[in-house]
């Protein structure tokens, strides 16, 4: 199979993010939409993906798109898929759904149309009329948006932000996905400091050290492509030793992470040491208050507390107050906030030179941007 089209889908507002990610790893036929970025590629492309990608949720091989406006249409177009050449006669296949402003707008029906298209495909293919469903997992979603049918299978299993790191449960999570593109969508590099102070479980802190040493964040983990019979074995085996090799093994970062909350910190730790990144990230107990640095040209990066909760939000707001106050000691550094507070500009006393509407979960946030001056030229070449 020489060429397939794949779908990395993104949360709203990372779309650009994801295809610059995509980009990267060197599949350049891509088209960006709302949620999602389609691209073509060949089958090492779902293991290189699923690896690679820091902000996508999920990969998708895309099987195919048409309008379909009755059950009928909808059935036979499916039916009309590879789905044979994907699937072997012991898989299991759950059909999930959606439907956005679409005449067929009953998703379990959709979903019963199409998981009866894909059986009679495999029917024809494998000469038989039962299906045990006992052997490796293919995830099909019928997503249907405006009378346009998309099918895909879910290469991923659990959602990429799902590392394997976090093993402890922490007070409002930040999902890594959207960590690392608070990260990338920063001026930080490998050769700046970096200090989130509120770090909580460390989840910023964990995935600026995985891009700061070229870690792909999906090495420690598996996927549902792996157990796939068209996806040998010696592709994905391929993949993690080319990544292993890319590893920056004798970079040191300077990443701080801190926090008042003692024991979350330890959780923090725990983490870093699963990541195998605990000797980048130096976590410290302290006081925002207590934020001082020497070095020059670093960047904060933080996910302060919202004020959602009944009776939070004075305190919220004194915390904003403090983070301009403190913040403004470090005259040369640049910061990143996010947070859902409308009124957090006011209350840090400055407006942000740049604003990034994201989503946090189901939380509508902006992504605050304060940009310090440029570091000097180091080598001829002048630094972000």
């Amino acid at each position: 199979m020489d060429k397939i089209e794949l779908i990395a889908t993104a949360t709203f507002g990372l779309e650009a993010v994801v295809a610059r990610e995509v980009r990267e790893l060197g599949y350049e036929d891509l088209t960006v939409e709302n949620g999602k970025v389609t691209f073509g590629a060949d089958l090492a492309a779902v293991c290189r993906a699923n690896l690679w990608l820091r902000t996508a949720d999920r990969v998708l091989v895309k099987m195919g798109g048409f309008q379909a406006l009755t059950f009928d249409e909808l059935f036979e177009r499916t039916k009309a898929l590879p789905w044979d050449e994907w699937l072997p006669a012991d898989a299991e296949f759950p059909v999930q759904g959606k439907s956005v402003k679409s005449k067929l707008f009953s998703v379990p029906d959709c979903q019963a149309i199409v998981k009866k298209a894909v059986v009679e495909k495999l029917k024809a293919r494998h000469r038989c009329a039962w299906f045990p469903e006992t052997g490796p997992r293919y995830t099909i979603e019928v997503a249907l948006l405006k009378d346009e049918a998309t099918l895909t299978i879910d290469t991923s299993g659990a959602g990429l932000h799902k590392r394997g790191y976090r093993k402890l449960g922490s007070p409002a999570p930040l999902k890594e996905t959207l960590a690392a593109a608070l990260v990338q969508l920063s001026y930080w590099r490998p050769d700046r400091p970096l200090v989130d102070p509120l770090c909580g479980s460390g989840t910023i802190p964990i995935e600026a050290a995985f891009i700061g040493m070229n870690i792909a964040p999906g090495l420690g983990r598996k996927f549902a492509a792996e157990e796939w019979p068209l996806l040998p074995a010696a592709l994905w085996k391929e993949a993690r030793v080319a990544a292993r090799h890319l590893i920056a093994h004798g970079r040191w970062l300077n990443i701080t992470g801190s926090d008042i909350d003692g024991e979350v910190l330890s959780v923090a730790g725990y983490h870093a040491r699963e990541a195998g990144v605990d000797e980048q990230i130096k976590f410290e107990k302290r006081t925002l208050s207590d934020l001082r640095s020497e070095d020059r040209y670093g960047c904060v990066i933080c996910n302060p507390p919202y004020g959602e909760r009944l009776g939070a939000e004075r305190d919220v707001e004194r915390l904003y107050r403090e983070m301009g106050a403190v913040f403004g000691r470090l005259d040369t550094w640049s910061f990143y906030v996010l947070t859902a507070h409308c009124g957090f500009e006011r209350l840090f006393g400055r407006r942000a030179d740049k604003k990034r509407k994201l989503y946090n979960g189901r939380i509508e946030c902006h992504y605050h941007q304060f940009s310090g001056p440029r570091p000097p030229r180091v080598g001829g070449t002048p630094p972000r």
